[in-house]
């Protein structure tokens, strides 16, 4: 009798163990559930949040300058009259700071040179240039039927104004260095390469005035080199940019013409 009472609380102990197990499990199994079912909303920042007018460095693009505006001055150096008589004097001279230069640089192409930087790069586009060259009052050049420039003076009554004009398509291919100074927006920059430039048109003019003032026209292309090219450089901070261009080729074909090289320099005082 004793025995069958130890078998029946041994019996009894074990049910209520095993009961016991299987409800921690059932509340395990509904507190996972209830986890998994409803999880903790997460707060997400957007990083542009933060930095308002950062940037992702590896993706900010080169940025070079060609662009816009430039206004300068020209004139001739390398004068060589070997061909022509001692007599005829220099008959290109040219009075520098009457005698300019306007190019309008339309179109720019940046083409980055670094992986994951954006302070080396090269610059091509496409500008319009168009020189003036005030010469002597009283003198002018023209073309003979050989295509030989010759001087040509001109006697009005008075208050003469000579120059030559000439318009060429420049395309220019430019190393361009930029360094950052004081923040990453402000920019130092230099740029030196060569350009190609092609013949468009070209005249001279005379300003004169005998009973009102009259303008002498004549167009022509004067024997110029219907292809040119030289040295370009570029360089500047904000807004002070400045330029220079050197023609390696003379101004007149060959034999035709003095021997001549033209070199500008100037501002841009617009940028696109």
């Amino acid at each position: 009798m004793r025995q069958y009472k130890i078998k029946i609380l041994a019996s009894t102990l074990i049910i209520f163990f095993i009961a016991h197990m299987k409800g921690a499990a059932q509340v395990a199994d509904t507190l996972s559930n209830v986890t998994l079912s409803q999880p903790k909303p997460l707060n997400i920042t957007d990083i542009k949040d933060i930095t308002k007018d950062g940037f992702n460095f590896w993706q900010d693009k080169f940025s070079g300058h060609f662009a816009g505006i430039d206004f300068g001055f020209n004139t001739f150096l390398n004068k060589n009259y070997s061909g022509y008589a001692n007599e005829v004097g220099d008959f290109m001279e040219n009075d520098i700071l009457r005698s300019n230069s306007l190019m309008l640089n339309i179109i720019q192409q940046s083409i980055g040179l670094q992986h994951n930087r954006n302070t080396i790069g090269l610059v091509t586009g496409l500008g319009l240039q168009l020189q003036s060259f005030r010469l002597s009052q009283n003198t002018t050049i023209e073309k003979t039927y050989s295509g030989r420039i010759i001087p040509k003076t001109l006697f009005f009554e008075d208050n003469q104004k000579s120059k030559l004009s000439t318009a060429f398509l420049v395309i220019p291919l430019l190393a361009e260095f930029q360094v950052p100074v004081k923040n990453y927006a402000n920019r130092m920059y230099a740029s030196i390469g060569f350009y190609g430039g092609f013949w468009l048109n070209s005249h001279t003019k005379i300003k004169y005035r005998s009973e009102k003032k009259e303008k002498l026209k004549t167009p022509n292309d004067f024997s110029l080199k219907k292809f040119k090219h030289g040295i370009m450089a570029r360089m500047g901070y904000r807004w002070v940019n400045v330029y220079f261009m050197y023609d390696l080729n003379p101004v007149f074909k060959d034999n035709l013409g003095p021997d001549l090289n033209t070199f500008s320099i100037g501002f841009t005082f617009i940028r696109f």
